[in-house]
Protein backbone atom coordinates (compact mmCIF):
# COMPACT_ATOMS: atom_id res chain seq x y z
CA UNK A 1 0.00 0.00 0.00
CA UNK A 2 1.06 3.60 -0.55
CA UNK A 3 1.68 5.94 2.35
CA UNK A 4 -0.42 9.07 2.76
CA UNK A 5 1.68 12.21 2.58
CA UNK A 6 4.35 10.75 0.31
CA UNK A 7 4.56 11.77 -3.32
CA UNK A 8 2.80 9.36 -5.67
CA UNK A 9 3.12 8.76 -9.40
CA UNK A 10 1.03 6.64 -11.79
CA UNK A 11 3.17 4.55 -14.16
CA UNK A 12 1.76 2.37 -16.95
CA UNK A 13 3.63 -0.68 -18.27
CA UNK A 14 2.89 -1.47 -21.93
CA UNK A 15 4.31 -3.73 -24.60
CA UNK A 16 3.59 -6.31 -27.29
CA UNK A 17 2.00 -9.53 -26.05
CA UNK A 18 4.52 -11.96 -24.49
CA UNK A 19 7.30 -9.38 -24.37
CA UNK A 20 7.36 -9.80 -20.59
CA UNK A 21 5.82 -6.65 -19.16
CA UNK A 22 3.86 -8.52 -16.45
CA UNK A 23 7.11 -10.26 -15.50
CA UNK A 24 8.80 -6.85 -15.24
CA UNK A 25 6.11 -5.68 -12.83
CA UNK A 26 6.07 -8.92 -10.83
CA UNK A 27 9.84 -8.85 -10.40
CA UNK A 28 9.70 -5.16 -9.37
CA UNK A 29 7.12 -6.01 -6.70
CA UNK A 30 9.28 -8.86 -5.40
CA UNK A 31 12.58 -6.97 -5.47
CA UNK A 32 11.16 -3.86 -3.75
CA UNK A 33 9.50 -6.02 -1.06
CA UNK A 34 6.10 -4.62 -2.01
CA UNK A 35 4.20 -7.93 -1.96
CA UNK A 36 1.82 -8.88 0.86
CA UNK A 37 3.34 -11.30 3.34
CA UNK A 38 3.34 -14.84 2.00
CA UNK A 39 2.22 -13.89 -1.51
CA UNK A 40 5.42 -15.01 -3.23
CA UNK A 41 5.43 -18.39 -1.46
CA UNK A 42 1.72 -18.87 -2.14
CA UNK A 43 2.20 -18.34 -5.88
CA UNK A 44 5.18 -20.72 -5.95
CA UNK A 45 3.16 -23.42 -4.19
CA UNK A 46 0.21 -22.91 -6.54
CA UNK A 47 2.53 -23.36 -9.53
CA UNK A 48 3.86 -26.60 -8.00
CA UNK A 49 0.29 -27.85 -7.39
CA UNK A 50 -0.79 -27.20 -10.97
CA UNK A 51 2.46 -28.36 -12.53
CA UNK A 52 3.23 -24.94 -14.02
CA UNK A 53 6.71 -23.43 -13.94
CA UNK A 54 6.82 -20.39 -11.64
CA UNK A 55 6.58 -17.02 -13.39
CA UNK A 56 6.89 -13.61 -11.77
CA UNK A 57 4.01 -12.48 -13.97
CA UNK A 58 1.68 -14.59 -11.81
CA UNK A 59 2.32 -12.19 -8.94
CA UNK A 60 0.43 -9.54 -10.88
CA UNK A 61 -2.04 -11.49 -13.01
CA UNK A 62 -4.80 -11.64 -10.41
CA UNK A 63 -7.60 -12.61 -12.78
CA UNK A 64 -8.12 -16.37 -13.22
CA UNK A 65 -8.76 -15.91 -16.94
CA UNK A 66 -5.42 -14.18 -17.31
CA UNK A 67 -3.51 -17.07 -15.75
CA UNK A 68 -5.41 -19.65 -17.81
CA UNK A 69 -4.75 -17.83 -21.09
CA UNK A 70 -1.32 -16.50 -20.22
CA UNK A 71 -2.15 -12.92 -21.23
CA UNK A 72 -3.05 -9.80 -19.29
CA UNK A 73 -6.59 -8.83 -20.35
CA UNK A 74 -7.36 -6.11 -17.82
CA UNK A 75 -5.40 -3.18 -16.45
CA UNK A 76 -4.08 -4.48 -13.14
CA UNK A 77 -2.98 -1.92 -10.55
CA UNK A 78 -0.27 -2.54 -7.96
CA UNK A 79 2.03 -0.54 -5.73
CA UNK A 80 5.71 -0.29 -4.96
CA UNK A 81 7.94 2.38 -3.51
CA UNK A 82 11.42 3.82 -3.71
CA UNK A 83 13.18 6.17 -1.33
CA UNK A 84 11.81 9.10 -3.37
CA UNK A 85 8.12 8.28 -3.86
CA UNK A 86 5.32 5.72 -4.00
CA UNK A 87 4.35 4.31 -7.41
CA UNK A 88 0.97 3.14 -8.56
CA UNK A 89 1.85 0.90 -11.46
CA UNK A 90 -0.65 -0.10 -14.12
CA UNK A 91 0.05 -3.25 -16.14
CA UNK A 92 -1.94 -2.77 -19.35
CA UNK A 93 -2.75 -5.59 -21.80
CA UNK A 94 -0.52 -6.04 -24.84
CA UNK A 95 -2.77 -8.12 -27.07
CA UNK A 96 -4.28 -6.12 -29.96
CA UNK A 97 -7.80 -7.35 -29.15
CA UNK A 98 -7.58 -5.64 -25.76
CA UNK A 99 -6.30 -2.32 -27.10
CA UNK A 100 -9.25 -0.43 -25.60
CA UNK A 101 -8.28 -1.75 -22.13
CA UNK A 102 -4.69 -0.66 -22.72
CA UNK A 103 -5.78 2.88 -23.62
CA UNK A 104 -8.06 3.03 -20.58
CA UNK A 105 -5.16 2.09 -18.32
CA UNK A 106 -2.62 4.37 -19.97
CA UNK A 107 -4.98 7.37 -19.85
CA UNK A 108 -4.55 7.48 -16.06
CA UNK A 109 -0.75 7.46 -16.17
CA UNK A 110 1.78 10.26 -15.73
CA UNK A 111 4.68 8.25 -17.17
CA UNK A 112 5.27 4.94 -18.90
CA UNK A 113 7.62 1.99 -19.23
CA UNK A 114 7.45 0.25 -22.61
CA UNK A 115 8.76 -3.31 -22.84
CA UNK A 116 10.33 -4.77 -26.00
CA UNK A 117 11.52 -8.38 -26.32
CA UNK A 118 15.23 -8.38 -27.23
CA UNK A 119 14.87 -11.62 -29.20
CA UNK A 120 11.70 -10.69 -31.14
CA UNK A 121 12.62 -7.03 -31.56
CA UNK A 122 10.25 -4.16 -32.35
CA UNK A 123 6.83 -5.57 -33.20
CA UNK A 124 3.56 -4.11 -34.46
CA UNK A 125 2.12 -3.37 -31.02
CA UNK A 126 5.46 -1.96 -29.87
CA UNK A 127 5.04 0.71 -32.54
CA UNK A 128 1.32 1.15 -31.91
CA UNK A 129 1.83 1.55 -28.14
CA UNK A 130 4.55 4.14 -28.69
CA UNK A 131 2.17 6.21 -30.78
CA UNK A 132 -0.69 5.78 -28.30
CA UNK A 133 1.47 6.95 -25.38
CA UNK A 134 2.40 10.05 -27.36
CA UNK A 135 -1.23 10.46 -28.41
CA UNK A 136 -2.30 10.44 -24.76
CA UNK A 137 0.22 13.14 -23.95
CA UNK A 138 2.55 10.87 -21.95
CA UNK A 139 6.01 12.23 -22.66
CA UNK A 140 7.98 10.67 -19.80
CA UNK A 141 8.82 7.24 -21.19
CA UNK A 142 11.49 4.64 -20.47
CA UNK A 143 11.97 1.63 -22.79
CA UNK A 144 13.00 -1.70 -21.29
CA UNK A 145 14.63 -4.06 -23.79
CA UNK A 146 13.70 -7.26 -21.96
CA UNK A 147 14.89 -10.89 -22.17
CA UNK A 148 18.48 -9.83 -22.80
CA UNK A 149 19.48 -13.25 -21.39
CA UNK A 150 17.97 -14.87 -24.51
CA UNK A 151 20.34 -12.95 -26.81
CA UNK A 152 23.43 -13.57 -24.66
CA UNK A 153 23.18 -10.01 -23.33
CA UNK A 154 24.77 -8.70 -26.54
CA UNK A 155 25.31 -4.95 -26.63
CA UNK A 156 24.80 -4.76 -30.41
CA UNK A 157 21.31 -6.31 -30.14
CA UNK A 158 20.32 -3.70 -27.57
CA UNK A 159 21.65 -0.78 -29.62
CA UNK A 160 20.02 -2.06 -32.81
CA UNK A 161 16.59 -2.11 -31.13
CA UNK A 162 17.17 1.29 -29.56
CA UNK A 163 18.16 2.80 -32.91
CA UNK A 164 15.22 1.21 -34.77
CA UNK A 165 12.65 2.30 -32.19
CA UNK A 166 13.96 5.84 -31.82
CA UNK A 167 13.91 6.18 -35.61
CA UNK A 168 10.29 4.99 -35.74
CA UNK A 169 9.12 7.37 -32.99
CA UNK A 170 10.87 10.29 -34.68
CA UNK A 171 9.22 9.44 -38.02
CA UNK A 172 5.71 9.80 -36.51
CA UNK A 173 6.51 12.81 -34.32
CA UNK A 174 6.08 10.85 -31.08
CA UNK A 175 7.82 11.60 -27.79
CA UNK A 176 11.48 10.58 -27.58
CA UNK A 177 12.03 8.15 -24.64
CA UNK A 178 14.11 9.45 -21.75
CA UNK A 179 16.08 6.20 -21.45
CA UNK A 180 16.57 2.74 -23.02
CA UNK A 181 17.53 0.05 -20.49
CA UNK A 182 18.69 -3.53 -21.21
CA UNK A 183 16.95 -5.82 -18.70
CA UNK A 184 16.34 -9.45 -17.90
CA UNK A 185 13.16 -9.37 -15.85
CA UNK A 186 13.18 -13.05 -15.01
CA UNK A 187 16.67 -12.64 -13.48
CA UNK A 188 16.01 -9.19 -11.99
CA UNK A 189 18.77 -7.50 -14.00
CA UNK A 190 18.67 -3.68 -14.27
CA UNK A 191 15.24 -3.42 -12.65
CA UNK A 192 15.83 -2.70 -8.97
CA UNK A 193 19.51 -3.67 -9.13
CA UNK A 194 22.26 -3.22 -11.71
CA UNK A 195 23.39 -6.16 -13.90
CA UNK A 196 27.00 -7.34 -13.46
CA UNK A 197 26.55 -9.57 -16.52
CA UNK A 198 26.04 -6.49 -18.72
CA UNK A 199 29.07 -4.37 -17.80
CA UNK A 200 28.86 -2.46 -21.09
CA UNK A 201 25.67 -0.71 -19.88
CA UNK A 202 26.50 2.34 -17.75
CA UNK A 203 23.02 3.85 -17.41
CA UNK A 204 20.42 3.79 -14.63
CA UNK A 205 18.31 0.84 -13.53
CA UNK A 206 14.57 1.00 -14.19
CA UNK A 207 13.88 2.21 -10.63
CA UNK A 208 16.55 4.90 -10.91
CA UNK A 209 15.12 6.03 -14.26
CA UNK A 210 11.58 6.21 -12.86
CA UNK A 211 12.79 8.36 -9.98
CA UNK A 212 14.08 10.96 -12.47
CA UNK A 213 10.57 11.54 -13.83
CA UNK A 214 8.90 14.76 -12.72
CA UNK A 215 5.43 15.17 -11.27
CA UNK A 216 3.05 17.36 -13.25
CA UNK A 217 2.20 20.73 -11.67
CA UNK A 218 -0.73 20.55 -9.27
CA UNK A 219 -4.03 21.10 -11.03
CA UNK A 220 -4.84 23.96 -8.64
CA UNK A 221 -2.12 26.01 -10.33
CA UNK A 222 -3.65 25.64 -13.80
CA UNK A 223 -6.35 27.82 -15.42
CA UNK A 224 -9.88 27.36 -14.06
CA UNK A 225 -11.89 24.77 -15.97
CA UNK A 226 -15.31 23.49 -14.94
CA UNK A 227 -17.35 21.83 -17.69
CA UNK A 228 -21.04 22.39 -16.93
CA UNK A 229 -22.69 19.10 -16.11
CA UNK A 230 -26.19 20.34 -15.25
CA UNK A 231 -28.21 23.35 -14.10
CA UNK A 232 -30.52 22.74 -11.15
CA UNK A 233 -33.46 24.71 -9.85
CA UNK A 234 -35.72 23.50 -7.04
CA UNK A 235 -38.60 25.97 -7.38
CA UNK A 236 -41.20 23.34 -6.43
CA UNK A 237 -39.46 23.00 -3.05
CA UNK A 238 -39.45 26.73 -2.41
CA UNK A 239 -35.77 27.09 -3.33
CA UNK A 240 -35.28 29.80 -5.98
CA UNK A 241 -31.52 29.25 -6.36
CA UNK A 242 -30.26 28.35 -9.83
CA UNK A 243 -27.24 26.09 -9.28
CA UNK A 244 -24.74 25.50 -12.09
CA UNK A 245 -23.06 22.19 -11.29
CA UNK A 246 -19.95 20.40 -12.48
CA UNK A 247 -16.53 19.10 -11.53
CA UNK A 248 -13.63 21.51 -11.27
CA UNK A 249 -11.00 19.86 -13.46
CA UNK A 250 -8.30 22.46 -12.80
CA UNK A 251 -7.75 25.82 -11.12
CA UNK A 252 -9.51 27.50 -8.21
CA UNK A 253 -12.58 29.69 -7.81
CA UNK A 254 -13.93 31.81 -5.00
CA UNK A 255 -16.99 33.86 -4.17
CA UNK A 256 -16.76 37.20 -5.98
CA UNK A 257 -14.84 35.86 -8.98
CA UNK A 258 -16.00 37.12 -12.37
CA UNK A 259 -16.42 34.10 -14.61
CA UNK A 260 -17.19 33.43 -18.28
CA UNK A 261 -18.92 30.49 -19.93
CA UNK A 262 -17.52 29.33 -23.26
CA UNK A 263 -18.46 29.14 -26.10
CA UNK A 264 -21.49 31.35 -25.24
CA UNK A 265 -19.38 34.26 -23.81
CA UNK A 266 -21.92 34.72 -21.01
CA UNK A 267 -20.48 36.41 -17.94
CA UNK A 268 -21.47 36.69 -14.30
CA UNK A 269 -20.00 36.69 -10.79
CA UNK A 270 -19.94 33.80 -8.32
CA UNK A 271 -22.44 34.52 -5.56
CA UNK A 272 -22.09 31.29 -3.55
CA UNK A 273 -20.39 27.90 -3.67
CA UNK A 274 -22.68 24.93 -3.08
CA UNK A 275 -21.36 21.57 -1.89
CA UNK A 276 -23.34 18.50 -0.88
CA UNK A 277 -23.34 17.48 2.76
CA UNK A 278 -20.31 19.60 3.66
CA UNK A 279 -19.61 22.89 5.48
CA UNK A 280 -20.20 26.10 3.53
CA UNK A 281 -17.21 27.31 1.55
CA UNK A 282 -16.07 30.57 -0.01
CA UNK A 283 -13.32 29.00 -2.14
CA UNK A 284 -13.02 25.69 -4.00
CA UNK A 285 -10.34 23.94 -6.03
CA UNK A 286 -9.58 21.21 -8.57
CA UNK A 287 -11.04 17.79 -7.91
CA UNK A 288 -14.27 18.98 -6.30
CA UNK A 289 -17.73 18.35 -7.71
CA UNK A 290 -19.62 21.48 -6.82
CA UNK A 291 -22.20 24.04 -7.84
CA UNK A 292 -22.27 27.83 -8.11
CA UNK A 293 -25.02 30.39 -7.81
CA UNK A 294 -24.43 33.63 -9.68
CA UNK A 295 -25.16 37.27 -8.93
CA UNK A 296 -26.92 37.53 -12.28
CA UNK A 297 -28.90 34.56 -13.52
CA UNK A 298 -27.90 33.55 -17.04
CA UNK A 299 -29.00 30.74 -19.32
CA UNK A 300 -26.18 28.23 -19.81
CA UNK A 301 -26.33 24.62 -20.90
CA UNK A 302 -24.48 21.36 -20.34
CA UNK A 303 -21.19 21.24 -22.20
CA UNK A 304 -20.10 24.84 -21.71
CA UNK A 305 -16.85 25.48 -19.84
CA UNK A 306 -16.72 27.85 -16.87
CA UNK A 307 -13.47 29.79 -16.83
CA UNK A 308 -11.85 33.04 -15.84
CA UNK A 309 -11.80 35.52 -18.73
CA UNK A 310 -8.02 36.00 -18.74
CA UNK A 311 -7.29 32.28 -19.23
CA UNK A 312 -9.97 31.18 -21.63
CA UNK A 313 -10.22 27.82 -23.42
CA UNK A 314 -10.12 27.52 -27.20
CA UNK A 315 -13.36 27.87 -29.16
CA UNK A 316 -13.79 26.56 -32.69
CA UNK A 317 -15.67 24.10 -34.87
CA UNK A 318 -12.38 22.53 -35.98
CA UNK A 319 -9.46 21.00 -34.14
CA UNK A 320 -6.45 18.87 -34.97
CA UNK A 321 -6.18 15.59 -33.14
CA UNK A 322 -4.24 12.37 -32.76
CA UNK A 323 -6.77 9.57 -32.90
CA UNK A 324 -6.95 5.78 -32.63
CA UNK A 325 -9.91 3.99 -34.20
CA UNK A 326 -11.32 0.89 -32.51
CA UNK A 327 -14.66 0.62 -34.30
CA UNK A 328 -15.60 -2.47 -36.27
CA UNK A 329 -16.53 -0.26 -39.23
CA UNK A 330 -14.02 2.25 -40.68
CA UNK A 331 -14.11 5.93 -39.67
CA UNK A 332 -15.14 7.59 -42.94
CA UNK A 333 -15.58 11.08 -44.34
CA UNK A 334 -18.97 12.43 -45.35
CA UNK A 335 -21.04 11.31 -42.36
CA UNK A 336 -21.66 12.41 -38.78
CA UNK A 337 -20.51 10.63 -35.64
CA UNK A 338 -20.97 11.72 -32.03
CA UNK A 339 -18.11 13.51 -30.28
CA UNK A 340 -17.96 13.30 -26.48
CA UNK A 341 -15.53 15.72 -24.88
CA UNK A 342 -15.76 16.63 -21.18
CA UNK A 343 -19.56 17.08 -20.68
CA UNK A 344 -20.24 18.10 -24.27
CA UNK A 345 -21.77 15.93 -26.99
CA UNK A 346 -21.77 17.14 -30.58
CA UNK A 347 -22.15 15.76 -34.10
CA UNK A 348 -18.65 15.52 -35.58
CA UNK A 349 -17.19 14.57 -38.94
CA UNK A 350 -13.80 14.23 -40.59
CA UNK A 351 -12.68 17.51 -42.13
CA UNK A 352 -9.28 16.21 -43.22
CA UNK A 353 -7.12 13.13 -42.71
CA UNK A 354 -3.52 14.33 -42.57
CA UNK A 355 -1.97 10.88 -42.31
CA UNK A 356 -2.64 7.37 -41.08
CA UNK A 357 0.19 5.50 -39.37
CA UNK A 358 0.75 1.86 -40.33
CA UNK A 359 1.96 0.27 -37.10
CA UNK A 360 2.83 -2.98 -38.88
CA UNK A 361 5.63 -1.30 -40.84
CA UNK A 362 8.19 1.00 -39.27
CA UNK A 363 7.61 4.63 -40.14
CA UNK A 364 4.97 3.93 -42.78
CA UNK A 365 2.30 6.60 -43.18
CA UNK A 366 -0.51 6.77 -45.71
CA UNK A 367 -2.93 9.36 -47.00
CA UNK A 368 -6.30 7.57 -46.92
CA UNK A 369 -9.93 8.64 -47.18
CA UNK A 370 -10.88 6.50 -44.17
CA UNK A 371 -9.41 5.13 -40.95
CA UNK A 372 -9.54 1.38 -40.32
CA UNK A 373 -9.78 -0.50 -37.05
CA UNK A 374 -6.62 -0.19 -34.93
CA UNK A 375 -5.29 2.58 -37.18
CA UNK A 376 -3.75 5.61 -35.53
CA UNK A 377 -4.14 8.88 -37.39
CA UNK A 378 -3.48 12.60 -37.46
CA UNK A 379 -6.79 14.24 -38.38
CA UNK A 380 -8.74 17.49 -38.39
CA UNK A 381 -12.27 17.04 -37.06
CA UNK A 382 -15.19 19.42 -37.50
CA UNK A 383 -18.20 19.84 -35.22
CA UNK A 384 -21.57 21.21 -36.26
CA UNK A 385 -21.57 23.81 -33.47
CA UNK A 386 -18.62 25.66 -31.90
CA UNK A 387 -17.27 23.92 -28.81
CA UNK A 388 -14.91 24.96 -26.02
CA UNK A 389 -11.82 22.81 -25.47
CA UNK A 390 -8.10 22.86 -24.66
CA UNK A 391 -5.13 21.17 -26.24
CA UNK A 392 -3.85 18.13 -24.36
CA UNK A 393 -0.78 20.12 -23.29
CA UNK A 394 -3.04 22.65 -21.56
CA UNK A 395 -5.58 20.33 -19.93
CA UNK A 396 -6.11 16.58 -20.06
CA UNK A 397 -9.77 16.70 -19.01
CA UNK A 398 -10.79 19.16 -21.73
CA UNK A 399 -8.28 17.97 -24.33
CA UNK A 400 -9.28 14.28 -24.58
CA UNK A 401 -12.31 12.92 -26.38
CA UNK A 402 -14.06 9.80 -27.58
CA UNK A 403 -16.10 9.23 -30.73
CA UNK A 404 -19.30 7.21 -30.66
CA UNK A 405 -20.60 5.32 -33.69
CA UNK A 406 -24.20 4.31 -33.04
CA UNK A 407 -24.14 3.14 -29.42
CA UNK A 408 -20.49 2.07 -29.24
CA UNK A 409 -17.36 3.98 -28.34
CA UNK A 410 -15.43 3.53 -31.58
CA UNK A 411 -12.44 5.82 -31.19
CA UNK A 412 -10.64 8.27 -29.00
CA UNK A 413 -7.86 10.78 -29.04
CA UNK A 414 -6.29 14.01 -27.90
CA UNK A 415 -6.50 17.54 -29.27
CA UNK A 416 -3.16 18.88 -30.43
CA UNK A 417 -4.26 22.26 -31.83
CA UNK A 418 -7.22 24.48 -32.58
CA UNK A 419 -7.76 24.88 -36.32
CA UNK A 420 -8.90 28.04 -38.09
CA UNK A 421 -12.48 27.65 -39.29
CA UNK A 422 -12.54 31.14 -40.85
CA UNK A 423 -14.80 32.49 -38.11
CA UNK A 424 -12.20 33.65 -35.56
CA UNK A 425 -12.51 37.32 -36.55
CA UNK A 426 -16.25 37.18 -35.92
CA UNK A 427 -15.71 35.33 -32.63
CA UNK A 428 -13.22 37.98 -31.51
CA UNK A 429 -15.76 40.68 -32.37
CA UNK A 430 -18.46 38.83 -30.43
CA UNK A 431 -16.19 38.42 -27.39
CA UNK A 432 -15.31 42.13 -27.40
CA UNK A 433 -19.01 43.02 -27.66
CA UNK A 434 -20.23 40.52 -25.05
CA UNK A 435 -17.50 41.18 -22.47
CA UNK A 436 -18.18 44.92 -22.65
CA UNK A 437 -21.95 44.82 -23.16
CA UNK A 438 -23.68 47.54 -21.12
CA UNK A 439 -26.52 45.68 -19.46
CA UNK A 440 -29.92 47.19 -18.69
CA UNK A 441 -31.90 46.77 -15.51
CA UNK A 442 -33.60 43.58 -16.75
CA UNK A 443 -31.51 40.47 -17.41
CA UNK A 444 -32.07 38.04 -20.26
CA UNK A 445 -32.98 35.37 -17.72
CA UNK A 446 -35.52 37.63 -16.00
CA UNK A 447 -37.13 38.36 -19.36
CA UNK A 448 -37.29 34.64 -20.11
CA UNK A 449 -38.98 34.06 -16.76
CA UNK A 450 -41.58 36.75 -17.47
CA UNK A 451 -42.19 35.72 -21.09
CA UNK A 452 -42.21 31.99 -20.39
CA UNK A 453 -39.61 31.11 -23.01
CA UNK A 454 -35.96 31.66 -23.89
CA UNK A 455 -34.82 33.75 -26.88
CA UNK A 456 -33.71 31.93 -30.03
CA UNK A 457 -33.06 32.55 -33.71
CA UNK A 458 -34.93 30.42 -36.25
CA UNK A 459 -32.93 30.96 -39.42
CA UNK A 460 -34.88 29.92 -42.53
CA UNK A 461 -32.70 29.63 -45.63
CA UNK A 462 -33.14 28.47 -49.21
CA UNK A 463 -33.23 29.74 -52.76
CA UNK A 464 -35.70 32.46 -53.84
CA UNK A 465 -39.20 31.20 -54.52
CA UNK A 466 -39.06 28.21 -52.16
CA UNK A 467 -41.61 29.54 -49.67
CA UNK A 468 -39.31 30.92 -46.99
CA UNK A 469 -41.35 34.07 -46.34
CA UNK A 470 -44.68 32.21 -46.25
CA UNK A 471 -43.40 29.77 -43.66
CA UNK A 472 -41.70 32.53 -41.63
CA UNK A 473 -44.94 34.52 -41.38
CA UNK A 474 -46.89 31.41 -40.37
CA UNK A 475 -44.36 30.55 -37.66
CA UNK A 476 -44.30 34.11 -36.29
CA UNK A 477 -48.11 34.29 -36.24
CA UNK A 478 -48.51 30.93 -34.52
CA UNK A 479 -45.93 31.77 -31.85
CA UNK A 480 -47.54 35.16 -31.23
CA UNK A 481 -50.99 33.58 -30.90
CA UNK A 482 -49.55 31.30 -28.23
CA UNK A 483 -48.35 34.33 -26.24
CA UNK A 484 -44.72 33.99 -27.32
CA UNK A 485 -42.78 37.13 -28.08
CA UNK A 486 -41.87 36.45 -31.72
CA UNK A 487 -40.55 38.76 -34.43
CA UNK A 488 -39.97 38.09 -38.13
CA UNK A 489 -36.69 39.61 -39.30
CA UNK A 490 -36.68 39.82 -43.09
CA UNK A 491 -33.29 40.27 -44.71
CA UNK A 492 -34.80 42.66 -47.24
CA UNK A 493 -35.69 45.10 -44.47
CA UNK A 494 -32.13 44.96 -43.14
CA UNK A 495 -30.75 45.38 -46.66
CA UNK A 496 -32.82 48.51 -47.29
CA UNK A 497 -32.08 49.90 -43.82
CA UNK A 498 -28.75 49.37 -42.05
CA UNK A 499 -27.22 47.93 -45.26
CA UNK A 500 -28.28 50.85 -47.48
CA UNK A 501 -24.76 52.31 -47.56
CA UNK A 502 -23.14 49.13 -48.88
CA UNK A 503 -22.04 48.91 -52.51
CA UNK A 504 -22.77 45.39 -53.74
CA UNK A 505 -19.56 43.52 -54.45
CA UNK A 506 -18.58 39.99 -53.53
CA UNK A 507 -16.49 41.13 -50.57
CA UNK A 508 -19.55 42.82 -49.09
CA UNK A 509 -21.14 39.46 -48.20
CA UNK A 510 -19.17 39.25 -44.97
CA UNK A 511 -20.37 42.70 -43.91
CA UNK A 512 -23.97 41.79 -44.84
CA UNK A 513 -23.77 38.77 -42.57
CA UNK A 514 -22.17 40.77 -39.75
CA UNK A 515 -24.84 43.49 -39.77
CA UNK A 516 -27.68 40.98 -40.07
CA UNK A 517 -26.35 39.03 -37.08
CA UNK A 518 -25.89 42.16 -34.96
CA UNK A 519 -29.50 43.25 -35.61
CA UNK A 520 -30.68 39.74 -34.70
CA UNK A 521 -28.51 39.80 -31.57
CA UNK A 522 -30.21 42.95 -30.27
CA UNK A 523 -33.65 41.40 -30.80
CA UNK A 524 -32.52 38.22 -29.06
CA UNK A 525 -31.11 40.20 -26.15
CA UNK A 526 -34.57 41.74 -25.82
CA UNK A 527 -35.98 38.24 -25.28
CA UNK A 528 -37.64 37.55 -28.65
CA UNK A 529 -37.79 34.37 -30.68
CA UNK A 530 -36.56 35.77 -33.99
CA UNK A 531 -37.75 34.13 -37.21
CA UNK A 532 -35.39 35.25 -39.98
CA UNK A 533 -35.62 34.86 -43.73
CA UNK A 534 -33.39 36.31 -46.41
CA UNK A 535 -32.26 35.61 -49.94
CA UNK A 536 -28.82 37.12 -49.41
CA UNK A 537 -27.75 34.94 -46.46
CA UNK A 538 -27.81 31.16 -46.85
CA UNK A 539 -26.82 27.97 -45.06
CA UNK A 540 -23.20 28.59 -46.08
CA UNK A 541 -23.28 31.70 -43.87
CA UNK A 542 -24.72 29.84 -40.87
CA UNK A 543 -21.32 29.37 -39.20
CA UNK A 544 -20.62 33.11 -39.46
CA UNK A 545 -23.97 34.00 -37.90
CA UNK A 546 -23.31 31.42 -35.19
CA UNK A 547 -19.88 32.92 -34.45
CA UNK A 548 -21.45 36.37 -34.01
CA UNK A 549 -24.31 35.05 -31.85
CA UNK A 550 -22.65 32.49 -29.56
CA UNK A 551 -24.84 33.30 -26.57
CA UNK A 552 -28.23 32.32 -28.01
CA UNK A 553 -29.50 29.10 -29.61
CA UNK A 554 -29.85 29.13 -33.41
CA UNK A 555 -31.97 26.68 -35.36
CA UNK A 556 -31.20 26.28 -39.08
CA UNK A 557 -34.15 25.41 -41.34
CA UNK A 558 -33.18 24.58 -44.93
CA UNK A 559 -35.81 24.59 -47.68
CA UNK A 560 -34.60 22.40 -50.53
CA UNK A 561 -37.19 21.31 -53.14
CA UNK A 562 -34.60 19.21 -55.02
CA UNK A 563 -33.66 17.02 -52.05
CA UNK A 564 -29.96 17.28 -52.95
CA UNK A 565 -28.74 19.42 -50.03
CA UNK A 566 -26.51 17.57 -47.54
CA UNK A 567 -25.35 20.56 -45.47
CA UNK A 568 -26.06 20.11 -41.73
CA UNK A 569 -29.24 21.74 -40.43
CA UNK A 570 -31.84 21.25 -37.70
CA UNK A 571 -34.77 20.82 -40.08
CA UNK A 572 -34.92 20.23 -43.82
CA UNK A 573 -38.11 21.01 -45.76
CA UNK A 574 -39.09 20.61 -49.40
CA UNK A 575 -41.27 23.74 -49.53
CA UNK A 576 -44.34 21.63 -50.32
CA UNK A 577 -45.38 21.14 -46.69
CA UNK A 578 -48.44 22.84 -45.28
CA UNK A 579 -48.07 25.81 -42.94
CA UNK A 580 -49.60 23.73 -40.15
CA UNK A 581 -47.08 20.93 -40.65
CA UNK A 582 -44.12 23.36 -40.61
CA UNK A 583 -45.41 25.16 -37.51
CA UNK A 584 -45.78 21.80 -35.75
CA UNK A 585 -42.22 20.77 -36.61
CA UNK A 586 -40.79 24.12 -35.45
CA UNK A 587 -42.74 23.86 -32.20
CA UNK A 588 -41.25 20.40 -31.58
CA UNK A 589 -37.74 21.77 -32.20
CA UNK A 590 -38.27 24.61 -29.71
CA UNK A 591 -39.40 22.12 -27.06
CA UNK A 592 -36.52 19.73 -27.84
CA UNK A 593 -33.95 22.51 -27.37
CA UNK A 594 -35.68 23.69 -24.16
CA UNK A 595 -36.47 27.09 -25.67
CA UNK A 596 -40.13 26.74 -24.76
CA UNK A 597 -42.13 24.27 -22.70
Amino acid sequence: MTNAGREQMNIVIVGHVDHGKSTVVGRLLADTHSLPDGKLDAVRKECERTGKPFEYAFLLDALIDEQDQGITIDTARSFFKTAKRDYIIIDAPGHIEFLKNMISGAARAEAAALVIDAKEGVRENSRRHGYILSMLGINQIVVCVNKMDLVDRKEEVFHRIESEYREFLASIGAANPKQFIPVSAVNGENLAHSAPLMPWYKGPTLLEALDTFEKAPHKNDRPLRMPVQAVYKFASQGDDRRIIAGRIESGKAKVGDKIVFFPSNKTSTIKSIEVFNAPKRTEIEAGWSTGFTLTEEIFVTRGEILSHQAQAPQVSTRFRANLIWLGKKPFVSGRDYKLKIHTQSQPVSIYKINKVIDASAAGSAFVKDHIDRHDVADVILETRQPIAFDTIAESEATGRFVIVDGYDIAGGGIITAAENDNQEDFRAEARLRDFNWIKGGVSVEARAERLGHHPALIMIVGKPGTGKHTFARAIEKSLFEHRISAYMLDGGNVLLGVDADLVWVESTQQELVRRFAEVAHILLNAGHIVVSTTNSIGLADFASVQALIPDFPILAVDIDPTGTSIAPCDLRLTGRESDTDVVSKIDALLVKHQIKK
